[in-house]
Protein backbone atom coordinates (compact mmCIF):
# COMPACT_ATOMS: atom_id res chain seq x y z
CA UNK A 1 0.00 0.00 0.00
CA UNK A 2 1.10 3.40 -0.96
CA UNK A 3 0.20 6.65 1.20
CA UNK A 4 -1.00 9.03 -1.26
CA UNK A 5 -2.99 12.41 -1.65
CA UNK A 6 -5.42 12.90 -4.90
CA UNK A 7 -2.87 14.32 -6.78
CA UNK A 8 -0.24 11.27 -6.69
CA UNK A 9 -3.37 8.65 -7.12
CA UNK A 10 -4.63 10.03 -10.49
CA UNK A 11 -1.32 10.67 -11.70
CA UNK A 12 -1.11 6.87 -10.54
CA UNK A 13 -3.88 5.38 -12.24
CA UNK A 14 -2.62 7.36 -15.87
CA UNK A 15 0.96 6.07 -15.50
CA UNK A 16 -0.45 2.13 -14.97
CA UNK A 17 -3.11 2.38 -17.30
CA UNK A 18 -0.66 3.69 -20.01
CA UNK A 19 1.68 1.06 -19.24
CA UNK A 20 -1.19 -0.99 -19.68
CA UNK A 21 -2.50 -0.06 -23.03
CA UNK A 22 -0.20 2.04 -25.49
CA UNK A 23 -3.64 3.30 -26.81
CA UNK A 24 -3.65 5.76 -23.82
CA UNK A 25 -2.75 8.82 -25.01
CA UNK A 26 -2.90 12.18 -22.39
CA UNK A 27 -3.02 15.70 -24.33
CA UNK A 28 -4.13 18.87 -22.47
CA UNK A 29 -2.50 22.42 -22.18
CA UNK A 30 1.19 21.95 -20.40
CA UNK A 31 0.26 18.74 -19.20
CA UNK A 32 3.58 17.56 -20.81
CA UNK A 33 7.24 19.18 -19.99
CA UNK A 34 5.45 21.17 -16.94
CA UNK A 35 3.02 18.81 -15.60
CA UNK A 36 -0.15 20.02 -15.96
CA UNK A 37 -1.27 23.60 -13.37
CA UNK A 38 -1.57 20.77 -10.20
CA UNK A 39 1.77 18.64 -11.48
CA UNK A 40 -1.48 16.05 -11.44
CA UNK A 41 0.48 15.11 -15.09
CA UNK A 42 4.28 15.26 -13.57
CA UNK A 43 6.90 12.80 -14.79
CA UNK A 44 4.60 11.09 -17.24
CA UNK A 45 6.46 13.21 -20.54
CA UNK A 46 9.76 12.10 -19.05
CA UNK A 47 8.21 8.38 -18.89
CA UNK A 48 6.00 8.02 -21.89
CA UNK A 49 7.40 11.08 -24.39
CA UNK A 50 5.62 13.84 -26.39
CA UNK A 51 3.97 10.84 -28.33
CA UNK A 52 1.42 9.70 -25.28
CA UNK A 53 1.85 12.85 -23.03
CA UNK A 54 0.43 15.33 -25.90
CA UNK A 55 0.99 19.49 -24.82
CA UNK A 56 -1.94 21.20 -27.30
CA UNK A 57 -2.35 25.09 -27.49
CA UNK A 58 -4.47 26.66 -25.36
CA UNK A 59 -8.10 25.79 -27.61
CA UNK A 60 -10.26 23.76 -25.52
CA UNK A 61 -12.49 23.01 -28.47
CA UNK A 62 -9.58 22.09 -29.69
CA UNK A 63 -8.27 19.56 -27.06
CA UNK A 64 -11.92 17.97 -26.87
CA UNK A 65 -12.17 17.72 -30.55
CA UNK A 66 -9.39 16.25 -31.06
CA UNK A 67 -9.81 13.49 -28.51
CA UNK A 68 -12.91 12.62 -29.91
CA UNK A 69 -11.52 11.41 -33.60
CA UNK A 70 -8.71 9.58 -31.85
CA UNK A 71 -10.87 7.75 -29.41
CA UNK A 72 -12.96 7.40 -32.95
CA UNK A 73 -9.61 5.91 -34.46
CA UNK A 74 -9.19 3.35 -31.17
CA UNK A 75 -7.23 5.25 -28.93
CA UNK A 76 -8.03 5.71 -25.30
CA UNK A 77 -7.65 9.62 -24.86
CA UNK A 78 -7.36 11.17 -21.45
CA UNK A 79 -8.00 15.08 -22.03
CA UNK A 80 -7.09 17.37 -19.40
CA UNK A 81 -8.76 20.97 -19.06
CA UNK A 82 -6.80 22.91 -16.59
CA UNK A 83 -9.98 24.09 -14.93
CA UNK A 84 -13.36 23.41 -15.38
CA UNK A 85 -14.26 26.73 -16.22
CA UNK A 86 -12.34 26.86 -19.12
CA UNK A 87 -14.44 23.84 -20.34
CA UNK A 88 -17.42 25.44 -21.89
CA UNK A 89 -15.41 26.35 -25.64
CA UNK A 90 -15.57 23.02 -25.40
CA UNK A 91 -19.51 21.98 -24.87
CA UNK A 92 -20.40 21.92 -28.31
CA UNK A 93 -18.01 18.86 -29.04
CA UNK A 94 -18.78 17.09 -26.06
CA UNK A 95 -22.74 17.50 -26.49
CA UNK A 96 -22.84 17.76 -30.05
CA UNK A 97 -20.46 14.68 -31.13
CA UNK A 98 -18.91 12.62 -28.19
CA UNK A 99 -21.95 11.95 -26.25
CA UNK A 100 -23.79 11.32 -29.57
CA UNK A 101 -21.55 9.51 -31.63
CA UNK A 102 -22.94 5.51 -30.34
CA UNK A 103 -26.37 6.84 -30.95
CA UNK A 104 -25.68 8.66 -34.30
CA UNK A 105 -23.48 5.33 -35.81
CA UNK A 106 -26.08 2.84 -34.38
CA UNK A 107 -23.23 1.02 -32.39
CA UNK A 108 -20.82 1.36 -35.27
CA UNK A 109 -18.24 3.67 -33.32
CA UNK A 110 -17.90 4.49 -29.95
CA UNK A 111 -15.92 6.83 -27.94
CA UNK A 112 -13.86 5.61 -25.26
CA UNK A 113 -12.30 9.18 -24.12
CA UNK A 114 -11.92 10.86 -20.57
CA UNK A 115 -12.25 14.35 -19.55
CA UNK A 116 -10.73 15.21 -16.70
CA UNK A 117 -10.94 18.81 -14.82
CA UNK A 118 -10.39 20.47 -11.34
CA UNK A 119 -12.91 21.40 -10.45
CA UNK A 120 -14.67 23.60 -7.19
CA UNK A 121 -13.86 26.22 -4.78
CA UNK A 122 -11.94 26.31 -1.90
CA UNK A 123 -8.26 27.23 -3.30
CA UNK A 124 -8.86 30.86 -3.20
CA UNK A 125 -8.99 31.28 -7.22
CA UNK A 126 -10.95 33.22 -9.49
CA UNK A 127 -14.18 32.90 -10.81
CA UNK A 128 -13.90 30.29 -14.23
CA UNK A 129 -11.12 28.68 -11.62
CA UNK A 130 -14.03 27.80 -9.02
CA UNK A 131 -16.67 26.50 -10.70
CA UNK A 132 -18.96 23.63 -9.86
CA UNK A 133 -21.39 22.80 -13.28
CA UNK A 134 -21.27 19.07 -12.85
CA UNK A 135 -25.41 19.20 -13.55
CA UNK A 136 -24.63 20.87 -16.95
CA UNK A 137 -23.10 17.24 -17.92
CA UNK A 138 -25.33 15.43 -16.03
CA UNK A 139 -28.17 16.13 -18.32
CA UNK A 140 -26.49 15.71 -21.59
CA UNK A 141 -27.68 11.83 -22.56
CA UNK A 142 -24.13 9.88 -23.69
CA UNK A 143 -22.02 11.53 -21.10
CA UNK A 144 -20.77 9.69 -17.47
CA UNK A 145 -19.96 11.92 -14.81
CA UNK A 146 -17.90 11.00 -11.83
CA UNK A 147 -16.34 12.53 -8.82
CA UNK A 148 -14.61 11.30 -6.80
CA UNK A 149 -14.00 12.13 -2.68
CA UNK A 150 -10.59 10.73 -1.80
CA UNK A 151 -7.51 9.48 -3.47
CA UNK A 152 -8.54 5.44 -3.04
CA UNK A 153 -11.74 6.43 -4.77
CA UNK A 154 -9.73 8.51 -7.60
CA UNK A 155 -7.03 5.95 -8.95
CA UNK A 156 -9.96 3.08 -8.97
CA UNK A 157 -12.40 5.36 -10.33
CA UNK A 158 -10.30 7.29 -12.91
CA UNK A 159 -8.99 3.64 -14.21
CA UNK A 160 -12.53 2.56 -14.45
CA UNK A 161 -13.06 5.37 -16.54
CA UNK A 162 -10.20 5.37 -19.00
CA UNK A 163 -11.41 1.99 -19.70
CA UNK A 164 -15.25 2.67 -20.19
CA UNK A 165 -16.32 2.16 -24.11
CA UNK A 166 -18.17 5.83 -23.49
CA UNK A 167 -16.81 9.14 -23.20
CA UNK A 168 -16.71 10.35 -18.82
CA UNK A 169 -16.08 13.55 -17.01
CA UNK A 170 -14.13 12.89 -14.41
CA UNK A 171 -14.34 16.32 -12.18
CA UNK A 172 -11.33 16.21 -9.46
CA UNK A 173 -12.31 18.45 -6.24
CA UNK A 174 -9.33 20.68 -6.42
CA UNK A 175 -9.86 21.79 -2.80
CA UNK A 176 -8.93 18.39 -1.30
CA UNK A 177 -6.07 17.45 -4.08
CA UNK A 178 -3.19 17.92 -1.79
CA UNK A 179 -5.56 18.04 2.04
CA UNK A 180 -5.92 13.99 2.46
CA UNK A 181 -3.43 10.98 2.40
CA UNK A 182 -4.76 7.58 2.64
CA UNK A 183 -3.45 4.07 1.96
CA UNK A 184 -4.05 3.39 -1.86
CA UNK A 185 -3.33 -0.39 -3.38
CA UNK A 186 -0.22 -0.10 -5.14
CA UNK A 187 -1.38 -2.05 -7.77
CA UNK A 188 -4.12 -1.32 -10.38
CA UNK A 189 -7.94 -1.59 -9.79
CA UNK A 190 -11.00 -0.69 -10.92
CA UNK A 191 -14.12 1.05 -8.94
CA UNK A 192 -17.47 0.51 -10.53
CA UNK A 193 -18.88 3.30 -12.16
CA UNK A 194 -22.94 3.82 -11.09
CA UNK A 195 -22.21 2.93 -7.43
CA UNK A 196 -22.88 4.38 -4.58
CA UNK A 197 -20.40 4.44 -1.19
CA UNK A 198 -21.72 4.05 2.34
CA UNK A 199 -19.30 6.47 4.27
CA UNK A 200 -20.72 5.99 8.19
CA UNK A 201 -23.42 4.05 8.67
CA UNK A 202 -26.00 5.48 11.28
CA UNK A 203 -30.13 5.63 11.20
CA UNK A 204 -31.79 8.76 11.54
CA UNK A 205 -31.03 11.01 8.77
CA UNK A 206 -29.15 10.12 5.33
CA UNK A 207 -26.66 12.90 4.47
CA UNK A 208 -25.57 12.41 0.79
CA UNK A 209 -22.83 14.43 -0.85
CA UNK A 210 -20.33 14.25 -3.40
CA UNK A 211 -16.64 15.54 -4.06
CA UNK A 212 -14.86 17.86 -1.23
CA UNK A 213 -17.67 17.87 0.34
CA UNK A 214 -17.95 14.31 1.69
CA UNK A 215 -15.84 15.40 4.04
CA UNK A 216 -18.18 18.76 5.22
CA UNK A 217 -20.81 15.80 5.95
CA UNK A 218 -18.68 13.49 7.44
CA UNK A 219 -18.13 15.91 9.80
CA UNK A 220 -21.25 17.25 10.38
CA UNK A 221 -22.42 13.55 10.90
CA UNK A 222 -19.01 12.98 13.54
CA UNK A 223 -20.19 16.30 15.29
CA UNK A 224 -24.03 15.19 15.67
CA UNK A 225 -22.92 12.26 16.91
CA UNK A 226 -20.29 13.51 19.63
CA UNK A 227 -23.03 15.09 20.95
CA UNK A 228 -25.11 12.95 21.55
CA UNK A 229 -27.91 13.75 19.31
CA UNK A 230 -28.28 12.43 15.97
CA UNK A 231 -26.96 9.32 14.58
CA UNK A 232 -26.67 10.29 10.81
CA UNK A 233 -25.81 8.05 7.70
CA UNK A 234 -23.30 9.85 5.23
CA UNK A 235 -23.16 8.54 1.24
CA UNK A 236 -20.81 9.46 -1.06
CA UNK A 237 -22.88 9.29 -5.16
CA UNK A 238 -18.87 9.03 -6.42
CA UNK A 239 -20.88 8.71 -9.99
CA UNK A 240 -23.73 11.63 -10.91
CA UNK A 241 -24.68 9.79 -13.86
CA UNK A 242 -25.45 6.86 -14.21
CA UNK A 243 -26.81 7.51 -10.46
CA UNK A 244 -27.19 4.63 -8.34
CA UNK A 245 -30.77 5.94 -6.79
CA UNK A 246 -30.99 2.16 -5.17
CA UNK A 247 -28.26 3.04 -2.69
CA UNK A 248 -29.40 6.20 -1.72
CA UNK A 249 -32.69 5.46 -1.77
CA UNK A 250 -32.60 2.04 0.43
CA UNK A 251 -30.70 4.39 3.12
CA UNK A 252 -33.68 7.02 2.66
CA UNK A 253 -36.56 4.30 3.11
CA UNK A 254 -34.26 2.87 6.95
CA UNK A 255 -34.03 6.17 8.27
CA UNK A 256 -36.68 8.53 6.77
CA UNK A 257 -35.06 12.22 6.09
CA UNK A 258 -33.02 13.00 3.71
CA UNK A 259 -30.06 16.45 3.47
CA UNK A 260 -28.06 16.86 0.04
CA UNK A 261 -25.18 18.40 0.53
CA UNK A 262 -23.84 20.44 -3.02
CA UNK A 263 -21.11 23.08 -3.86
CA UNK A 264 -23.19 24.02 -7.14
CA UNK A 265 -25.62 26.78 -7.51
CA UNK A 266 -28.87 26.03 -5.69
CA UNK A 267 -31.33 26.03 -8.60
CA UNK A 268 -31.21 23.61 -11.10
CA UNK A 269 -28.31 21.66 -9.08
CA UNK A 270 -27.96 17.64 -8.93
CA UNK A 271 -29.52 17.76 -5.64
CA UNK A 272 -32.16 18.69 -6.82
CA UNK A 273 -32.76 15.55 -8.87
CA UNK A 274 -32.06 13.53 -5.70
CA UNK A 275 -34.51 14.88 -3.70
CA UNK A 276 -37.17 14.26 -6.93
CA UNK A 277 -36.13 10.56 -7.49
CA UNK A 278 -36.63 10.08 -3.56
CA UNK A 279 -39.84 11.75 -3.74
CA UNK A 280 -40.31 9.22 -6.50
CA UNK A 281 -39.04 6.10 -4.85
CA UNK A 282 -39.92 6.71 -1.01
CA UNK A 283 -42.51 9.62 -0.75
CA UNK A 284 -44.03 7.12 2.20
CA UNK A 285 -41.16 6.73 3.96
CA UNK A 286 -40.21 10.56 4.09
CA UNK A 287 -41.14 11.93 7.29
CA UNK A 288 -40.05 15.44 6.34
CA UNK A 289 -39.16 17.41 2.89
CA UNK A 290 -35.62 16.77 1.30
CA UNK A 291 -33.45 19.23 2.65
CA UNK A 292 -30.70 20.93 0.92
CA UNK A 293 -27.50 22.31 1.77
CA UNK A 294 -26.14 24.39 -1.22
CA UNK A 295 -23.92 27.44 -2.95
CA UNK A 296 -26.13 30.42 -4.09
CA UNK A 297 -27.74 31.33 -7.61
CA UNK A 298 -24.61 33.61 -8.42
CA UNK A 299 -20.91 33.41 -9.67
CA UNK A 300 -18.12 32.03 -7.15
CA UNK A 301 -17.08 35.20 -5.31
CA UNK A 302 -13.33 35.95 -5.29
CA UNK A 303 -11.50 34.57 -2.17
CA UNK A 304 -12.38 37.24 0.54
CA UNK A 305 -15.83 35.30 0.30
CA UNK A 306 -15.32 31.75 -0.69
CA UNK A 307 -16.05 30.97 2.95
CA UNK A 308 -19.53 32.64 2.74
CA UNK A 309 -19.97 30.80 -0.54
CA UNK A 310 -19.30 27.10 0.32
CA UNK A 311 -21.63 24.63 2.32
CA UNK A 312 -19.44 24.31 5.98
CA UNK A 313 -20.22 22.09 8.99
CA UNK A 314 -22.13 24.21 11.06
CA UNK A 315 -24.61 25.06 7.71
CA UNK A 316 -24.82 21.15 7.10
CA UNK A 317 -25.62 20.60 10.87
CA UNK A 318 -28.15 23.63 11.00
CA UNK A 319 -30.10 22.22 7.74
CA UNK A 320 -29.95 18.53 9.90
CA UNK A 321 -31.74 19.90 12.59
CA UNK A 322 -34.12 21.48 10.53
CA UNK A 323 -34.93 18.62 9.23
CA UNK A 324 -34.95 16.11 11.97
CA UNK A 325 -37.66 18.89 13.70
CA UNK A 326 -40.14 18.86 11.00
Amino acid sequence: MANLNLVEAVREALRQEMEHDPKVIVLGEDVGRNGGVFRVTEGLFQQFGPDRVVDTPLAESGIVGMAIGMAIAGYRPVAEIQFSGFVYPAYDQLVSHASRMRNRSRGGYTVPMVVRMPYGGGIRALEHHSESMEAVFVHVPGLKVVIPSDPYDAKGLLTAAIRDPDPVIFCEPDRIYRAVRMEVPEESYTLPLGEAKVVREGFDLTLISWGAHVRTAKQAADHLAEEGVYDVEVIDVRTLSPFDINTVAASVVKTGRAVVVQEAPRTGGFASEIATQLMERAILQLEAPVGRVTGFDTIPPLGRLEDYYHPDVRGVMRQIRATMEF
